[in-house]
């Protein structure tokens, strides 16, 4: 652990911290406010019937949608970037050989499923890899989340989470990817993005009533979330943060949970690390 007595917060008294906290709270609580009222919002929107039929593959074989939810009425599925081809000529890792770290990280952050099935809501992981690489990688990872295989079906590109012009899949976060990548927003006009999206069921009818991306899915990463109690924040450059602060470029230190030990900022990291998408 590096000590340094230089770029550090301010240092007063109890009174004057407290001063400063007591202000700090009227903010935090107009926040909390203002996403409850946000909150209440995403509650009104309408929803689409979903019309198309979708089948993903399981570990026990094809599954339909409405299997998705179990026996829940609602269903929020993560939308996992990892594709199924090989790696583009001069790439290799993720989303290819591995899933995103990125993406893995939003799975390490996922609580215990039964605190969403105690609000009658199901959790699934959807990523366009077939089952042979998803199955090893969630071994390796630890996981036990239910994971299923959206590949041979046009489910990832109509929810803009694989996006392809050849398949009439051109926007991510409801804008044109073209204007993405001169924004050096995403990587390519296509490859897999990352995205949650969410699905209310009326016995066998199916409604999407909500998706989100880039940004979108900070709130959902408790880890987030406690950095951004911390004097140094999440330590990345895009942060409004005093001079001197540990700062490195957007993501670029996220690894998949085992392989931190032994690296180095050199090394390769998340996959969308120099696109902060903010």
């Amino acid at each position: 652990m590096q000590s340094s007595r230089t770029h550090l917060p301010t240092v007063v008294t109890r009174e004057a911290w407290l001063q400063s906290r007591k202000l700090l709270l009227e903010k935090e609580k107009a926040f909390t406010r203002a996403r409850d009222a946000l909150n209440a919002e995403r509650r009104k929107l309408p929803m689409v019937e979903l019309t198309k039929q979708y089948s993903f593959e399981g570990p026990n074989g094809r599954v339909s949608f409405v299997d998705l939810f179990d026996s829940s009425r609602q269903l929020i599925i993560y939308h996992f970037m990892f594709d199924p081809d090989s790696p583009p000529p001069g790439q290799s890792g993720a989303p290819w050989s591995e899933g995103c770290p990125g993406c893995s990280f939003m799975l390490d952050n996922i609580p215990h499923l039964s605190h969403f099935r105690a609000r009658d809501t199901s959790f699934v992981v959807v990523s366009r890899a077939p089952l042979a690489k998803i199955e090893p990688f969630k071994r390796r990872m630890g996981w036990t989340l239910p994971w299923v295989s959206s590949f041979g079906t046009e489910f990832n590109y109509d929810f803009q989470v694989t996006i392809d012009p050849e398949k009439g899949s051109t926007e991510w976060n409801y804008r044109d990817t073209a204007q993405l990548v001169q924004e050096n927003k995403i990587p390519a006009t296509k490859g897999e993005l990352p995205g949650a999206s969410v699905f209310l069921r009326d016995g066998e009818r199916v409604f999407h009533t909500y998706s989100t991306y880039a940004r979108g899915l900070d709130a959902l990463m408790g880890s987030y979330q406690y950095l951004d109690l911390t004097p140094f924040g999440r330590q990345e450059e895009w942060e409004d943060s005093p001079e001197g602060w540990p700062q490195s470029p957007t993501h670029s230190w996220l690894r998949h949970h085992d392989k931190y030990e032994g690296a180095s900022q050199r090394d390769a990291a998340c996959c969308c690390a120099s696109h902060a998408n903010r």
